[in-house]
């Protein structure tokens, strides 16, 4: 039966890069029948800005067929991904701290003198909403979907609030605000998004120039097996599709983040954030913990957790997905809303956009000492993160490094 995949390509000058297997393959088949050896050709160096994405509708056999020819960096299933939908959780009222919300405390941006000043910050989700929060930014939108232009849910306008949104009624809720290009990409909408719509907007966030991509959404394991099963797989033969499907699009997500990475070596580095899921259960039993999953889990994407104030510090939240690399506030946090003013909310996906604005903070910092290069960006970022502040008895696996912190100056 033949299904959509998503298939990425990387370049040459003069036309596609071969993989290793075709190189070796080929050099055996020239060996065999050159009569006279010839001197071996320059390999020629890839050039990592230049890949070519395309879906295409194929059998599964197909596509493993593809995977093995020349230039192919990642075949893979298009999966549903869905919004890792905030949770309604009954919060205290935010203490305001000189007119900062916790969450910029608590990531010590309210100490920091840096503001994210010539960093470009994208962000894949919901779209996003005008509101007083985003006036004089230049906001590049793009939509992916086949829904309005605008934010209709709210998520991705508050996201791109705690990242990079001016006060509102005389409350900080931005962490950069001294961002002043924004790339909206609209990759959510009434019926969700899938894989290659998610691929296609890292595609063009990092063409555009992105230096941090903030993504708060997950894949749909679930309405991948039902999918599946409508179009008449078995129930068994629909889990294993599934299975492999999730272990492509890990590889797929391995790969655009190695992209954004080599182009960081050769230009301005792009850093790839993403929440690490809302699926956890904690507060019903502690053994009720969820891995990570894509495109959080993926080598090179910064997988976020969240973090919820208590009496005796930072903890945990209950729903946060275990495994991640880093932490940020998640629990009542409060940002713009669609119409105007501010609302509450909770979830990793508000954690994503904390570690989002901080790392454009480093991204200034860096900027301005001239080392905005891969690795220095993601070492001194990560490097930032710290275990201070956390109630005791924390769990690595659940925090990772800890709570990232911006620079002071």
């Amino acid at each position: 039966m033949e299904l959509a995949h998503v298939v990425l390509r990387q370049k040459l000058k003069g036309g596609f890069l071969e993989s290793a297997t075709s190189r070796s393959r080929n050099r055996d088949l020239l060996r065999e029948h050159a009569p006279t050896a010839q001197p071996a050709a320059a390999e020629p160096r890839p050039d990592p800005g230049a890949i070519a994405l395309d879906v295409d509708v194929m059998s599964p056999q197909r596509a493993a067929r593809l995977q093995q020819e020349r230039g192919v960096l990642a075949v893979a299933l298009a999966i549903p991904m869905k919004l890792i939908e905030p949770l309604d959780i009954a919060t205290p009222a935010d203490p305001l701290t000189n007119g900062s919300t916790w969450g910029i405390k608590a990531v010590r941006a309210d100490v920091s003198t840096l503001t994210g000043a010539n960093v470009i910050v994208a962000v894949l989700d919901t779209g996003i909403a005008t509101h007083p929060a985003f006036a004089g930014i230049d906001i590049v939108r793009k939509n992916f979907t086949t829904g309005p232009d605008t934010d209709v849910h709210g998520h991705g306008t508050h996201c791109a609030g705690t990242i990079f949104g001016a006060d509102v009624d005389g409350i900080r809720i931005g962490i950069a605000r001294g961002v002043k290009k924004a790339l909206i990409g609209k990759v959510l909408g009434p019926d969700g998004g899938g894989s290659d719509t998610i691929a296609r907007a890292i595609q063009w966030a990092i063409e555009e120039g992105a230096h941090i991509i903030s993504m708060s959404l997950g894949i749909d394991f679930p309405g991948l097996v039902a999918t599946l099963e409508a179009k008449g797989y078995p129930a068994e033969s629909a889990t294993s599709v599934a299975l492999e499907g999730y272990r492509k699009n890990v590889i797929l997500f391995d790969s655009l983040a190695g992209l954004a990475t080599a182009r960081g070596l050769f230009g301005d580095p792009c850093l790839l954030v993403a929440a690490a899921g809302n699926e956890s259960r904690r507060d019903q039993e502690q053994r009720l913990e969820i891995a990570v999953s894509p495109p959080a889990v993926a080598e090179g994407v910064i997988s976020v957790a969240a973090l919820g104030r208590g009496d005796k510090g930072l903890s945990i939240a209950s729903f946060s997905n275990t495994g991640a690399i880093v932490a940020g506030p998640g629990v009542g946090v409060l940002s713009s809303k669609i119409g105007g003013g501010l609302t509450p909310k909770s979830g990793t996906s508000m954690a994503t956009p904390h570690v989002a604005g901080v790392a454009a903070l480093w991204a200034e910092k860096l900027m301005r000492l001239n080392q905005f290069k891969m690795p220095t960006f993601r070492i001194r970022f990560l490097g930032s993160a710290t275990q201070d502040g956390l109630a005791d008895g924390f769990d690595s696996d659940d925090v990772g490094s800890g709570i990232v912190a911006a620079p002071p100056n």
